[in-house]
Order: structure tokens, then C-alpha cells, then sequence
């Protein structure tokens, strides 16, 4: 490499930590791999999916705070990293529920996404007005070299030996807490039903329509039976039909659509009855069943 091309590569690096770079292209990485199928399907969603919850937007905010490399230890970094990110994370959801958007996967993971690298981008602005020898910075590659020389330094074979055999360890052991992360024990199997306002949230419900007029709810249903189940949905107002559906979803797969109804009968506190029966059981009687009380007036509001 040239002397200018050297020159330009470290001028990227001194502009662009390694570390914030890192937060930024695992942020990006993360989006694919929990939206699009087949790779939201996959165990490298969760790989993927822990840090950018657990760990990354904390330590975006860390960076920003405490640019400098005096402002705090390593392991106070990693450690407040971890609780600002259980902070962050929950405010964040806190805050999309009294939007339009509401508390669902897309929202959450585009607002953190943003939240995490404007943090990052932040950060790297208050980097680049400290003096380089002020700046905090992780050195990736002075840490490989440090073990790259133990490793070359070990005098004797049984040393050698016995390095290898640690790293080995440490290789299975964090191999093993992924496969635990990755494969979790059989929890308990149920279905998840509910209904939601025409908002996505659970307000707004149409208990007060006119005769005639629509009114709108979200039904959503989620499979945690750890198999394939076929459902069937039946919808009643007054115990009279008024619609249904049947879907087959697998493990962990969400259902939800909106559901119209329009009533066809005056009356105060009629049942809007929600029954979901589960292939190869009783037919009779629903799995799942959930209602609204609806009031029902004329057009004139008599």
C-alpha cells in the first residue's frame, strides 16, 4: 500500500472507531435477520438479536456520554452498557405505544435501529473533537497481538500445550452457551388470542356503533404448541354468524388481520363473541374465546 493510501485508511480509522463502527454495521445486519425470511428463521436471529437489545443501544449511549478514555474503565462501560440498555429498551416501547405504530416487532426494531446508531453517530462526532490521545478506543487489533505474543513467547511445549487447551475451552464453552441460547428447553404450549382497537393497541374498541355501521378490530393469534396447529375462527354478534376464517400456523408464527362487523339489530350490551377452536379437539366447545359487550342504536341515535 501507498504512503497516501496508508494515510487514508487511518484517516477513516481515527474518524470512524472500530468499536462504533461495529455497533453501526451490527445494528444493519440485525434488520434483515428479524424481518426477512428465511433468515428471521434461522438461529442467527437470536445470535444477532440478544446484543443489539441487550447490549448495543446502552453502549451507543455510553459512548456518547463518556467520549474520553479517562471518563470510565472497561468494565464499568460493559457493565452500566447492559442497564442502560434494559432502560432504554423498554422506554422505547413505552413511548411507540401511545403512537399509531403501536408495540409491534417492525416499530420496535426500527426505533431502536435509529436510536442506536444516531447514538453512534453522535458519539463518533464527540470523538473526533477530543485530541486523539484523549479519545477512548478499543484496540481489537493490539488485543490479538498481545495473545499472538504470550502465545509465541510460551518457552517450553508443554506451555504451548496448554495454552491451546484453554483456548479450546474457552471455544466450547461459549460454544455450548450458544447452543443452550439457540436451542431452549420445550416451555409451556399454549395459543396466544387476542383483539385489539382499530389503533393496534388495546383501547379504542367499538363497544358503542350505530345499526348498520362497521366497526373494526384487529384479531391476532400466535402458535406456541411447539408444532403445527390448523385453527378455526368463528366471529358472533348476538350468537348470529357474522364471520370466520381458518388458519394453519407454525411454532412461534402470528396471525392478525383486521376484522369488520356490522350490526343488524338494536339492543344495549350485545355479546361480540370470539371463538377459536383447534383442529382435533372439541368441537363444541372453543379452545380459546374472548368478547365485547356492544351497544347497538339506530341510524337517527334513538
Amino acid at each position: 500500500m501507498t504512503e497516501g493510501g496508508r494515510s487514508m485508511v487511518e484517516g477513516i480509522r481515527d474518524r470512524i472507531p472500530a468499536d462504533l463502527a461495529l455497533v453501526i454495521l451490527w445494528t444493519l445486519i440485525c434488520i434483515p435477520f428479524v424481518l426477512v425470511p428465511p433468515l428471521n428463521e434461522t438461529p442467527v436471529r437470536i445470535l444477532l438479536g440478544l446484543p443489539f437489545v441487550l447490549f448495543l443501544p446502552g453502549y451507543a449511549l455510553i459512548a456518547l456520554l463518556f467520549p474520553r478514555k479517562d471518563d470510565l474503565d472497561g468494565i464499568e462501560r460493559v457493565a452500566l452498557s447492559f442497564g442502560l440498555s434494559i432502560a432504554v429498551v423498554p422506554l422505547t416501547g413505552l413511548a411507540l405505544n401511545y403512537t399509531p405504530f403501536g408495540i409491534r416487532l417492525s416499530p420496535v426494531l426500527f426505533s431502536l435501529s435509529v436510536l442506536t446508531i444516531a447514538l453512534a453517530i453522535g458519539a463518533i462526532l464527540r470523538r473526533a473533537t477530543l485530541p486523539v490521545a484523549d479519545r477512548f478506543v478499543v484496540e481489537f487489533s493490539a488485543a490479538f497481538r498481545a495473545l499472538r505474543d504470550s502465545f509465541a513467547a510460551s518457552e517450553s511445549r508443554l506451555d504451548r500445550i496448554l495454552t491451546v487447551i484453554l483456548i479450546i475451552a474457552i471455544v466450547v464453552a461459549i460454544g455450548m452457551v450458544v447452543y443452550v441460547i439457540v436451542t431452549p428447553k420445550q416451555g409451556e404450549k399454549f395459543t396466544e388470542f387476542y383483539i385489539l382497537g382499530p389503533g393496534g393497541k388495546a383501547a379504542e374498541y367499538p363497544t358503542k356503533v350505530q345499526k348498520g355501521e362497521e366497526g373494526l378490530v384487529i384479531i391476532g393469534v400466535v402458535n406456541h404448541e411447539y408444532a403445527p396447529v390448523t385453527y378455526e375462527l368463528t366471529v358472533q354478534l348476538a350468537g348470529i354468524f357474522t364471520g370466520g376464517e381458518i388458519l394453519t400456523l407454525g411454532h412461534n408464527e402470528t396471525w392478525e388481520r383486521p376484522f369488520t362487523f356490522r350490526p343488524t339489530q338494536v339492543g344495549e350490551a350485545q355479546k361480540l363473541e370470539f371463538l377459536l377452536f383447534r383442529a382435533g379437539q372439541n368441537e363444541t366447545e372453543p379452545y380459546r374465546s374472548l368478547h365485547l359487550w356492544v351497544d347497538v342504536t339506530n341510524d337517527s341515535g334513538g
